[in-house]
């Protein structure tokens, strides 16, 4: 946030030097680009540890845990349904979920809409 408050002091700095001064108007118009460079590398930098490198670690999680789904597991899909794995189908990228004990209600499932695995201390809701 700060590098955002110095980026527009600066702009500011070089827009009321320009108006002013006509007679150098060739000289500097170059170093201000350049001097400005070290500021986009750094809020460059602040985004990528901010935003993007914690989405790809997520990603990656997200990626190990839907590979490592079993027979068994009581699962989340991304629509809200909880549910028992009951097979998984790699060659399809399928899985197959019970949802419901009593009448053997069972889904098919896309791998990638499976949000999380529910551990059995958090069981899903009756």
């Amino acid at each position: 946030m700060g590098g955002l408050v110095t980026l527009s002091l600066l702009l500011q700095d070089g827009v009321g030097e320009g108006a002013g001064d006509q007679s150098g108007a060739g000289t500097g118009a170059g170093g201000g680009i350049l001097s400005l460079l070290p500021l986009f590398v750094i809020l460059w930098f602040i985004v990528y540890v901010m935003m993007i490198r914690p989405q790809r670690k997520q990603q990656n999680q997200h990626q190990q845990m839907l590979s490592s789904l079993k027979k068994n597991d009581l699962v989340r899909t991304s629509g809200g349904i909880y549910g028992k794995v009951v097979s998984v189908e790699p060659d399809r990228d399928l899985v197959v979920l019970k949802v419901d004990e009593s009448n053997n209600v069972r889904l098919k499932v896309a791998r990638s809409a499976i949000a999380d695995v529910i551990d059995e201390k958090e069981k899903a809701p009756a």
